[in-house]
């Protein structure tokens, strides 16, 4: 690269001589950098995924799921769909019978604000234990309230 440097003279005023040529360093570097920005950019627009996406709605589901509501009182107590059941034996045993069926029911496990925890956590953890895969908390608006 050159660079034309003035004689350092100049005219008789003592005033150097003015160099009209352009400063092209700093265009040249600007161009570069749009260069490698243009051809980084140009491959990821002209890849496409193509999706298949499904069109509409969906159909419902031919017959709709059982469900089986159990109620956890304050006091512990367990309901079946409204009936009470007595035992822990009697529970696991419906569980068993609702985890053998061929279209497993929806359990909606439904525990009372003052139901304590343990009892809760039991009825879900013998459910999971003895096959129930569609296991649910229904009415959590109960404690959105005031406590």
């Amino acid at each position: 690269m050159a660079m034309n440097v003035g004689s350092g003279g100049g005219d008789a005023s003592g005033d150097p001589e003015v160099v009209v040529d352009i400063n092209t360093t700093p265009l040249i570097d600007v161009m570069l950098v749009l260069l490698i920005m243009l051809i980084i950019t140009i491959p990821m627009q002209t890849h496409a995924v193509k999706l298949d996406l499904p069109q509409g709605n969906p159909p419902p589901p031919p017959v709709p799921p059982q469900v089986v509501t159990i109620d956890v009182d304050f006091d512990g107590t367990i309901s079946w769909n409204g009936d009470a059941v007595p035992n822990e034996q009697q529970l696991q045993a419906r569980f068993v019978n609702a985890s053998l069926l061929p279209d497993q029911p929806e359990i909606h496990l439904r525990p009372n604000r003052l139901a304590p925890y343990s009892a809760v956590a039991h009825v879900m953890a013998d459910a999971q234990r003895l096959g129930m895969t569609k296991l649910g908390l229904v009415g959590q608006e109960q404690y959105m309230g005031n406590n």
